[in-house]
């Protein structure tokens, strides 16, 4: 049995996850359309930089994920193409259906299929797709959001497009999140499981916060369209600069871990995520504060707006301080949930305790423990990054077996099988373990 569980429910979040992709793309489609029909230039150049910039971004790191040294396909459809067609489906912004065509066939086929340990290995899959499908997220259906939430308030109409991508986007936002901590808490020990109250109210302190911040994001660009782009730069800039300073290490070149702190720093622009593992009360509350402000100053800058320079619809002063007083009070709302979040339902959990620490080092007792080099030392084989592929390649003669009774000796006879080595996503884990420990 693996260590990581993939059950049904698992599959059926892949299945849904799976249709909101689909029908985002057939959403984005209508949208290009209908801009392009009402010649409505400047939201299609928008619409279409933000599409193009999240596909480009999260192909960039499901290519990097592939060609990470050390990384294995597992499943029938991953190996059927060389590492170089990999490369050009990725460049065809094809790779994240490619990547959904390999976990739909260990999700259907695992149990009867020559993988090993295909649940590990299904969860593993899940849990890049659910990392890939939030920075799909918050570089597209977050700014895709903000877009059409400023079209209907300059509009003051409700359009049938723009009311439903708004949705659409508002649901693969929330969608995201949760396959995201339910990706998370899969690393937890299970006298660790979270209850039902704790995921309601952790998704609940999620949606306020994003939400209030999305609308404030929206109420400005409304008013003042052309300074969103110079808010969003300076922010980002600064937030980026936060970023290298907590010195992250999730990606394996510095290439990756360069464009996964840019990513972060987007991110921050509409969200908090834990990038460093250990207490980061300190870097929260700060973080938070400099939102609320600049929040406060966006609606009110807003507010000011509507009051002075009302467009061609008039919006009551009053209406107007009720909806920007109500904006923050929305994100100060989520941020007391986040704090019951924290106080009573969150599981500090030490990072040995977490799933996969053991896993990546196989089991004890089986299997050849260590090996010597072409100098003459004596290896450990468990702590050996790449334990399968050494032992394959390693002349017999130079395995060597602990016994229980005996020293190292050298091992003679047929070769046993490799270790039974567990996979564990490395990525995930070390989220998981930024976000509990």
């Amino acid at each position: 049995m693996g260590v990581f569980k993939y059950s049904k429910v698992d599959f059926l979040f892949i299945c849904l996850g799976l249709l909101f992709l689909l029908l985002d793309i057939a959403l984005d489609t209508v949208a290009v359309v209908s801009f392009y029909q009402e010649k409505a230039y400047a939201s299609l150049g928008i619409l279409l930089l933000l599409l193009l910039g999240s596909s480009v971004l999260v192909q960039a790191f499901s290519w990097l994920w592939y060609s990470d040294e050390g990384s294995q396909r597992q499943t029938k459809v991953e190996k059927c193409l060389s590492l170089g067609r990999l490369k050009l489906l990725h460049v065809l912004q094809l790779g994240i259906y490619f990547r959904h065509a390999g976990m739909v066939e260990i999700s259907l086929c695992g149990s009867c299929s020559e993988i090993s340990d295909s649940e590990d290995v299904a969860a593993s899959m899940s849990h890049d797709l659910s990392i890939l499908r939030l920075f799909e997220t918050f570089s597209e259906s977050a700014p895709q959001l903000v877009l059409m939430l400023t079209i209907i308030l300059r509009s003051g109409e409700l359009g049938l497009v723009t009311v439903l991508k708004a949705v659409g986007s508002a649901s693969t936002i929330a969608f995201s999140v949760t396959m995201y901590h339910r990706s998370l808490r899969s690393f937890l020990p299970d006298k660790e499981k979270q209850g039902r109250t704790s995921s309601a109210v952790h998704f609940l302190w999620n949606l306020l916060l994003i939400s209030s911040r999305l609308a404030a994001l929206a109420l400005f660009a409304s008013a003042m369209p052309c300074f969103i782009f110079g808010h969003f730069f300076c922010s980002w800039a600064v937030l980026l600069l936060f970023v290298w300073r907590s010195k992250t290490d999730l990606m394996d070149g510095p290439c990756g871990e360069r464009l996964y702190r840019a990513t972060v720093g987007l991110i921050w622009y509409f969200d908090w995520f834990n990038v460093v593992e250990g207490r980061t009360r300190y870097r929260t509350l700060l973080y938070h504060g400099y939102v609320l402000v600049d929040m406060s100053l966006l609606c009110g800058l807003w507010c000011w707006k509507m009051i002075t320079e009302p467009p061609y619809f008039k919006i009551p002063p009053r209406c107007a301080v009720i909806a920007a007083v109500s904006v923050v009070a929305v994100y100060i709302l989520g941020l007391l949930l986040k704090m019951i979040y924290y106080k009573w339902y969150h599981p500090n959990v030490a990072k040995e305790e977490l799933k996969g620490d053991a896993a990546e080092k196989g089991r004890v007792g089986q299997g050849p423990t260590r090996f010597k080099t072409l100098s003459g030392d004596v290896m450990d084989f468990y702590t050996h990054p790449d334990a399968n592929e050494v032992y394959d390649r390693l002349p017999k003669c130079l395995i060597l077996r602990r016994d229980a009774d005996t020293d190292v000796t050298d091992r003679s006879g047929p070769r046993a099988p490799a270790p039974d080595i567990k996979r564990c996503n490395k990525r995930m884990r070390t989220l998981a373990q930024n976000f509990y420990s």
